[in-house]
């Protein structure tokens, strides 16, 4: 499998990374000085920062990763688990349930930021300019990718933009930074990153291994940074280190994408999801007709995380599977081979897995689209509704359950329902799989959709993309409006982790996120509607400004270097249990 380049060297350059800072004896002969040098140096050093960014903020098992914050936060998701995930729930209702809550997301994009730091004090070493610059602008990248999670997430966070160059800087915690001071630095990496990135063509990953960071992905983010930016907080431009990236600039970088990335969208919207794939389709009508079938890598992806296939639970890499096929999996009381994952069984939701049951779709999500498009193909391509005779009283303590959930990224089963991912089909060696550690689909960070929706929010011009991705999804075109580009963003790109974003970015958070309360959920298996916990939504995000409570070891931790954000001090917005 192709997937299998970039996760082996990631945990080839861990093992050989592993001694304690301060050791100075040199073991393998690499240094600054020597280090990195050809082009496998490279892949092996940022390698490491991929590894770092996506696969351990899932390494104990929880729920702290931005992307499952932004989707439970949203308005389009509840937060779901069982009755013990309180986390998961919590997150839901910007309450915390454990003072380690998102602390992996903090610790891992920190030590993505440090290894990032340390491969660009070295990559000029790299003598090939193309290669050299390739490898600088991933790094770039991705350390500005982590900073843009934290400060979306925390706000105030410290700034470390250098490995520290003596043990009293490694030992002292550096202060917190305006949250402009972040952005700043965002700003000026992704800027130089579009700028040296050589354009590869898209060509099916042939000159970049699916799941690496190209030009058009730096542009991608870039765009994605300069909107939030600029709406968020109220300005014309997005700070650089010389000086501000203005709206020319960006409309300038995504014409580049639509006009040289080589990147498009594919025909069939449903193509884009796993459930798509060779094997699940035989046995899922939904897709019977269509054209061609699901595939890692196609023109339409800029920028996804890759994943392992493992055949069995592992206790050491589970979480460079895709855990997030399994936090949300549907939750059935019979984790491993309930009749309901099975072609033709009573209340059968096939070809979807079983799971932890977070984010089931809010009703209001789904009426709200189908009032404002009622013939827009891409609902019954993004959400299950489940059978009428489903069997609530056999749930597993779901809870917020509502009978709707996301077919994008949840568990997908094969076989009729024999194998418990469709990986173990179509990867493994004739076993039937695992229901938590089988899942190796990818998961989309950035698709071209996106490019061609944020290109004609800039341009407030409903041709300049807005109209094609319509088009595909069997909608006549419109004239822009705002609002119509709000809707158009939530129906396309739903589940994907925009919706967050955009809401706080637009100014509309606090007045749409209330329209979740009185929603018809199920909780152990008994109907009852959505009601506040903590508060209403709309005033935990008033109190909160939508910034998560920084994990409060680290404010221990810090001597005072890190403060609380408001609307989080003490046991301010502790979720103990659901309240009626």
């Amino acid at each position: 499998m192709k997937k299998i380049y970039l996760m082996a060297i990631a945990a080839i350059f861990a093992l050989a990374s592993c001694e304690d800072f301060l050791d100075s004896e040199n073991y393998t002969g690499k240094d600054s000085s020597n280090f990195p040098i050809t082009e496998n140096d490279v892949n092996q050093m940022i390698a490491s920062v991929y590894e770092a960014s996506f696969y351990q903020p899932f390494a104990n098992n929880d729920v702290g990763q931005y992307f499952t914050y932004a989707n439970l936060a949203s308005d389009d998701m509840y937060g779901g688990g069982g009755s013990d995930d309180k986390p998961t729930q919590a997150l839901d209702h910007f309450l915390f349930n454990v003072n380690t809550q998102m602390e992996s997301l903090w610790s891992a994009a920190y030590k993505a930021i440090s290894r990032a730091n340390s491969a660009l004090a070295s990559v000029d070493n790299v003598a090939d300019e193309t290669v050299r610059n390739q490898a600088k602008g991933e790094l770039l990248f991705m350390r500005a990718f982590n900073y843009f999670d934290l400060v979306k997430c925390f706000g105030y966070i410290s700034l470390v933009d250098k490995a520290p160059e003596n043990v009293t800087e490694a030992q002292t915690s550096p202060e917190q930074v305006d949250p402009k001071v972040i952005y700043t630095k965002i700003g000026t990496d992704l800027k130089e990153a579009w700028e040296i990135m050589p354009a590869y063509p898209y060509d099916g990953w042939s000159k970049l291994a699916y799941g690496k960071v190209s030009k058009w992905a730096a542009g991608s983010l870039l765009a994605r940074v300069f909107l939030f930016y600029t709406g968020f907080f109220g300005e014309a431009t997005l700070p650089t280190d010389d000086g501000a990236i203005d709206e020319n600039y960006v409309k300038k970088v995504l014409d580049d994408i639509v006009e040289k990335s080589g990147h498009g969208l594919l025909a069939d919207y449903r193509s884009l999801w796993p459930y798509a794939n060779s094997k699940t389709k035989a046995d899922y009508d939904f897709v019977a007709d269509l054209g061609e079938t699901w595939s890692e890598g196609n023109k339409e992806v800029l920028f996804a995380i890759n994943y392992l296939y493992l055949p069995d639970w592992s206790g050491t890499q589970l979480h460079q599977s895709n855990q997030y096929s399994l936090f949300f999996g549907i939750r059935d009381g019979n984790w491993q081979d309930s009749p309901i994952f099975h072609v033709g069984q009573p209340s059968s939701v096939y070809p979807f897995g079983t799971g932890w049951g977070c984010g089931p779709v809010s009703p209001n999500f789904y009426d709200e689209w189908k009032m404002s498009e009622p013939n827009d193909k891409r609902r019954a391509a993004s959400v299950l509704e489940f059978p009428d005779d489903y069997d609530w009283a056999n749930t597993a303590n779901w809870m917020e359950a509502t009978g709707l959930h996301q077919k994008k990224f949840t568990g997908v089963r094969s076989g009729g329902g024999d194998f418990y991912s469709f990986c173990a089909e179509m990867f493994g060696s004739g076993e039937t799989g695992q229901f938590q550690a089988s899942h190796c689909n990818s998961l989309i960070l950035m698709r071209y959709a996106d490019v061609l929706l944020m290109r004609s929010e800039l341009y407030k011009d409903a041709d300049k993309g807005m109209n094609e991705v319509r088009a595909r999804a069997g909608l006549a075109p419109v004239g822009y409006t705002l609002k119509g580009l709000q809707d158009e963003r939530r129906w396309e790109l739903a589940f994907e982790g925009y919706r967050w974003d955009d809401i706080r970015r637009w100014g509309i958070a606090a007045d749409v996120l209330d329209r979740q309360l009185g929603g018809a959920i199920h909780n152990d298996g008994t109907a009852t509607v959505m009601k506040p916990q903590g508060g209403t939504y709309s005033e935990r995000y008033k109190a909160t400004k939508g910034y998560y409570r920084i994990p409060q070891a680290q404010v221990d931790l810090s001597n005072g270097a890190i403060k609380q954000n408001a609307g989080w001090d003490g046991t301010t917005g502790y979720y103990s249990q659901w309240q009626e």
